[in-house]
């Protein structure tokens, strides 16, 4: 079977560092469309509402490979691609900066802040990591190789040119890239560490939390006490698997839930944890591995603190 051609090349420019959408015309063997806009109409019509879609062609918004705005009136046809963008919803701004540890021509490693998500997902679009970096340092195809929970602090690597990402992808699948986060936690002394965690984690599509469950385990992490002080512990964490929530999930198997964790022991309203003023405390402080494309070694550190852990 031959395979389907390379789409064209976008011809709208980012809007905020976000794409526009592609759509491609399907098949109608049934000759269901006889125009362009009574298919927008079906596919988006029960989203957004069809008097929508048709105030979106009618101002031009769809626009054709050449740039060139698509009238509801063309003519229906199969593989034709369309380009648009999309209206996003009103973002609270995360006020906090994103960092940037380094930077070449293929590599950007970025300090992510606190409540900030790495790339868009549901209701963060444009107040994600990959945008803002995208318009802040001008380079619209920018994309992260890994990700890091939107909750979490610390290093996240972006790779520059889109030839390059799978090579740096491939690292973090599999798992040549030494990993070494920072947590605040209680201290117990009736927790012997150092010590290996491993279990069975598992989360649901929709569920907030994951849970453990018996059966083979499918994660591992190492767990540290680096030193104590005033009832809280702060932790070294070197994760050997990525597994959704991990270490907040070990750390509260130990009894030593991270501070300000808002679904670790317990899951509490949503909203609770955008309260910018108490942070998860977790940190993705190092990242090291050795470079897929230039083949040197590469070690990275976070300049971010936790603030819950006291002064000295």
């Amino acid at each position: 079977m031959r395979g389907r051609r390379k789409p064209p090349a976008a011809p709208l420019p980012q809007r905020d560092g976000i794409d526009a959408v592609r759509v491609r015309l399907p098949e109608d063997p049934g000759r269901v469309w006889a125009t362009v806009g009574e298919h927008l109409v079906d596919r988006f019509g029960g989203a957004i509402g069809a008097g929508r879609v048709a105030g979106m062609l009618d101002a031009g918004r769809f626009v054709g490979a050449d740039g060139v705005a698509v009238r509801g009136s063309e003519p229906y046809a199969a593989g034709r691609y369309l380009w648009f963008h999309r209206d996003f919803a009103a973002e609270e701004p995360v006020p906090f900066p994103v960092g940037v540890v380094y930077r070449d021509e293929r590599i950007v490693v970025a300090d992510k802040p606190h409540f900030l998500a790495t790339m868009p997902r549901g209701r963060h679009i444009t107040e994600t990591a990959v945008a803002r970096l995208r318009r802040e340092l001008e380079l619209p195809a920018l994309q992260p190789a890994h990700r890091l929970d939107r909750l979490t602090a610390g290093l996240v690597l972006f790779v520059v040119r889109p030839e390059d990402r799978g090579a740096y992808q491939v690292l973090f699948r599999d798992r040549r890239v030494r990993k070494e986060y920072e947590a605040v936690a209680p201290y117990d002394p009736s927790v012997a560490l150092p010590r290996t965690v491993r279990s069975r984690i598992v989360k649901e599509r929709g569920v907030l939390a994951a849970r453990e469950e018996p059966g083979e385990a499918n994660s591992e992490s190492r767990v540290e006490l680096v030193e104590h002080r005033g009832g809280v512990g702060r932790y070294r964490l070197l994760p050997a698997t990525g597994r959704t929530h991990q270490l907040r999930v070990h750390m509260n198997a130990l009894g030593l839930p991270i501070v300000h964790d808002p679904l670790y022991p317990v899951v509490v309203e949503e909203g609770a944890a955008d309260d910018f003023s108490r942070p998860l405390q977790l940190l993705a402080r190092v990242l090291e591995f050795t470079d897929p494309v230039g083949g040197e070694p590469r070690r990275f550190a976070s300049g971010l603190r936790l603030s819950a852990w006291p002064e000295g």
